[in-house]
């Protein structure tokens, strides 16, 4: 986690990103560019997720949509990962989760430099046959191996640096970073991780066996995957988008990326204020009546 501080207002420069193909958001997009403006220098906006972005350096990124949006950001900016900050015009929110009229506070705490850049896990997942590199993806959420047609159940070897962990029996294996942990990991029944722990979790889609539970382990290490029998439709998914079919000769390995995703943390935002809002937790936290 970076907090920023200084005694100086600066304007920073930022780039904006949104899906404009969604007329509600285009039309956001259009009635935010006035407030954005005013307190920063906009370098670039791109309504389609397909401008380059190598040739521009800005201090933030502008993420107008919700957490679908902010993939397709991640995927944009590459290994050159900038401060985002998430406004929420989807449903859920978890990482965009800055409502439109509380932009402004945001962008002047920027101009202040007051405000934390929270660093979150990212991966590098790639396929190798034969000792050659079929594919390279750079991943925030999560990695799965999905079963696909005819739809029987697939075993799954895990290798935990080289070493075999075990055998899985199920629909697929989902790994995932703390922030895709409460995306499609959670639906298959994983756990929870904090944003900014360092590690992976593992977690079978349905598994055969009742023993085999999620695992969590250190981002430092090396995960492999290996299918020996695939089905016709057995698929390597990244971050929801399919990469390629897998076949008995591919070996999936899973590493921490050299880069990381930077997400603005705007006060009163914090990780449990999120989970409870956005999970529909229920109950009460005890001692905070007043």
């Amino acid at each position: 986690m970076n907090t920023l501080s200084n005694t100086t207002s600066k304007r920073p420069s930022a780039i904006v990103l949104a899906l404009g193909e969604r007329p509600e958001i285009a039309q956001q997009a259009a009635r935010l560019r006035p407030t954005i403006e005013q307190y920063a220098d906009v370098l670039l906006v791109d309504l389609e997720f397909a401008a380059d972005l190598s040739q521009v350096e800005p201090d933030v990124v502008l993420v107008l949509g919700g957490d679908g949006s902010i993939l397709r950001a991640v995927h944009q900016m590459g290994y050159r990962q900038w401060p985002v900050i998430g406004v929420n015009f989807g449903k859920l929110g978890f990482l965009a989760d800055l409502l439109p009229d509380r932009l402004a506070p945001v962008l002047q705490q920027v101009c202040d430099g007051e405000y934390q850049v929270v660093d979150h896990l990212m991966f590098d997942v790639r396929v190798e046959r034969e000792g050659s590199c079929l594919v390279q993806k750079l991943g925030l959420n999560e990695a799965a191996v999905l079963a696909g047609a005819p739809f029987r159940i697939l075993d799954v070897q895990l290798y935990v640096d080289s070493e075999l962990a075990t055998t899985y029996s199920c629909d697929g294996l989902i790994v995932s970073t703390p922030v895709g942990s409460t995306a499609h990991s959670l639906s298959a029944g994983g756990p929870i991780l904090r944003k900014d722990l360092q590690a992976f979790a593992i977690s079978p889609i349905s598994p055969h066996t009742l023993t085999n539970r999620p695992v969590v382990d250190t981002a430092d290490r090396t995960y492999e995957l290996v299918v020996p029998r695939p089905l016709e439709g057995t698929t390597l998914v990244v971050d929801g988008q399919p990469v390629c079919r897998l076949t008995a000769a591919d070996r999936v390995t899973i590493v921490r990326a050299p880069t990381s995703f930077r997400l603005v943390e705007a006060v009163g935002h914090g990780y449990y204020r999120t989970l409870r809002e956005k999970l529909g937790w229920g109950g009460r936290i005890r001692g905070a009546e007043t």
